[in-house]
């Protein structure tokens, strides 16, 4: 009866300290958390300060507007100009740079449609000029808002007859990609992590226009007061903080790092 007792009494306690743990809600795109970055990020931020972090995973235009809604305390995302815009609105007041990588266009190691080299821009407008099959997320992701910033930079008519958008994240589209020997423009990170690639290879790297830099706001109380924002501005001072941007170097796939700290930069 003791016995009984004292595990009914232990139960309810470990009841009562997950009913304390704290927990915010971050609103991130799909590169961050398909590249396995938070699973190794976020408990260290979680032992170091005793938050739970909440991930919904979408592109960066839907994990935007998620934070516009109020729908998280905190938002990681990789398009500036939209990040500019959402704090210019009064939804957060700053965005901190906390990490970069690079776009790759991938194709097949063959690459029949010759868009091999280090020219984006040249690469797509051969790319349409052969009709070469091309799967694009049109998610309006982050990754989806700089290829078409890359496809007005080709100076292409059109984008070609291979040309599909297929309305899912960067791993759904790598995999449509390699069951059909498409094109596809993808994050550096979920590349590297990404484990069906087919006959898929790196033909387009290193233009600087792949530059592709991550920013991190905590969403303003102001604007939303239900909305955790002590905790959600602990998350953004330990993820730009030298801990944080430790743990985002220290994580590799395969011996390759897949993101680079830069908190304090002016990306």
């Amino acid at each position: 009866m003791r016995f009984r007792r004292l595990l009914a009494a232990l139960a309810l306690a470990l009841a009562g300290a997950s009913s304390m743990a704290q927990s915010i809600v971050m609103a991130s795109t799909t590169s961050t958390e398909q590249s396995g970055l938070f699973a190794h990020l976020l408990p260290e931020f979680a032992k170091a300060t005793g938050i739970i972090v909440k991930v919904v995973a979408v592109g960066t235009g839907q994990a935007i507007d998620m934070a516009r809604r109020g729908d998280a305390d905190v938002l990681f995302v990789h398009d500036r100009v939209a990040e500019d815009k959402f704090v210019a609105d009064g939804f957060a007041a700053a965005r901190y740079p906390v990490m970069y990588n690079d776009f790759v266009l991938v194709g097949p190691k063959s690459d029949p449609a010759r868009a091999k080299g280090s020219d984006i821009a040249r690469a797509l407008k051969q790319l349409a000029a052969v009709d070469a099959p091309f799967i694009s997320r049109g998610d309006k992701s982050g990754t989806d808002s700089a290829e078409k910033r890359f496809w007005a930079q080709s100076g292409a008519g059109g984008r070609g007859r291979g040309y599909r958008e297929c309305g899912c994240g960067m791993g759904p589209a790598l995999n449509i990609a390699a069951s059909s020997g498409a094109y596809a423009l993808a994050d550096r990170g979920t590349w590297l992590s990404f484990r069906n690639r087919g006959e898929l290879a790196v033909l387009v790297e290193g233009d600087r226009r792949l530059f592709n830099q991550y920013g991190v706001m905590a969403v303003s109380q102001r604007r939303f007061p239900h909305v955790k924002a002590a905790e959600a501005q602990k998350f953004v001072d330990w993820v730009t903080s030298p801990a944080g941007q430790q743990a985002i170097a220290a994580y590799q796939v395969n011996g390759e790092q897949l993101f680079f700290p830069n908190a304090g930069t002016p990306n």
